[in-house]
């Protein structure tokens, strides 16, 4: 227990205890203790032996009670900042009420912290995803860096499963429809699950819904599209403009943005070799919080032990062989 002793204090609160307890005569305790007969007196007749607060017992304070009163149940109601409310109290209840004696009245009557006194904002509940069974794919591309023996920027293709965690990723060298189309074809090979839905952005190179500023509902007749129906998935969109109804693989994207931020990269296939690297590492050694501590790999087996019918074969735990 910390104890705030006066700062001249000659004695601690086990020595008063001594003091109080003692019947010897006041003068061998004077002499004993190194204090003044009238501090043994003083402490053989306090009921405690704590000091005492040195606040005056009756405050020289400009406001009457009920002014302080009237004062507090402004602070409270109307949450006024200090000079608002020493204005308000001027002008209707004490002229000369001083700026520092109503903030002490304020101290006083714990209403010094404006900021204590405002209700806490309510905190946006960050909506969860809807649980579905392995199948339901979130992909989207990401910009890499240009390397310095490359001409120009590559494009990396990301997908991941909603249910699993399990990622596929492909180096493309441009965005076109036709790279979208060719991965989505080596993406469908290399899942073990049997993709029944796809979730992409509105990009021009998944679907033909935007046209210039304008929105329509896409025709179906885009590669992309094409090769969703050929395969049996249902493409779906993110609305316009809303990147968070992708955020499954953004969150992922975010993960390779400090991948490439906290690396040197010697070259294009130095660049291509950690990114597989990590995605290997991602799927069969990083424990997922969502996934109750298991890795992508372990939940797509687990998935595969109860609903052997979702998939199109076997998955296995040995890094490099799904990818």
């Amino acid at each position: 227990m910390l104890i705030a002793l006066h700062k001249q204090a000659r004695t601690t609160p086990h020595v008063r205890a001594q003091i109080a307890a003692s019947d010897e005569p006041v003068a061998v305790l004077a002499r004993r203790f190194g204090v003044t007969e009238p501090t043994i007196y003083k402490w053989k007749r306090r009921p405690d032996v704590y000091d005492r607060p040195h606040t005056a017992h009756r405050l020289q304070t400009t406001l009457t009670p009920g002014q302080e009163a009237i004062v507090v149940y402004l602070r409270r109601a109307l949450l006024l900042p200090l000079d608002d409310l020493l204005a308000v109290t001027r002008e209707f209840l004490c002229p000369d009420v001083s700026r520092s004696g109503l903030d002490r009245c304020l101290r006083r009557h714990g209403v010094g912290n404006l900021r204590a006194l405002r209700p806490a904002p309510d905190k946006a509940v960050s909506k969860t995803f809807k649980t579905y069974v392995p199948g339901f794919v979130h992909v989207d591309v990401k910009y890499l860096p240009q390397m310095a023996d490359e001409d120009r920027r590559r494009f990396l293709f990301v997908a991941i499963d909603r249910a699993t965690r399990w990622v596929y990723v492909a180096l493309k060298a441009d965005k076109s429809a036709r790279s979208a189309r060719a991965f989505l074809s080596a993406l469908a090979t290399a899942c073990p699950v049997r993709i029944t839905r796809l979730l992409t952005d509105n990009g021009t190179e998944f679907t033909d819904r935007l046209f210039g500023s304008r929105a329509r509902a896409p025709t179906g007749t885009h590669e992309f599209d094409r090769l969703c129906q050929e395969l049996g998935i249902e493409h779906r969109l993110t609305p316009p403009r809303h990147p968070q109804t992708n955020g499954m693989v953004e969150r992922f994207n975010g993960r390779i943005a400090d991948l490439l931020r906290t690396h040197h990269f010697r070259s294009s296939e130095d660049l291509e070799q950690t990114l597989h690297r990590y995605v290997t590492l991602y799927n069969h050694h990083l424990p997922q919080k969502a996934l109750n501590a298991q890795t992508p790999a372990q939940a797509l087996q687990h998935w595969y032990a109860s609903k052997p019918e979702l998939f199109h074969r076997r998955p296995n735990n040995r890094p490099g062989r799904d990818m």
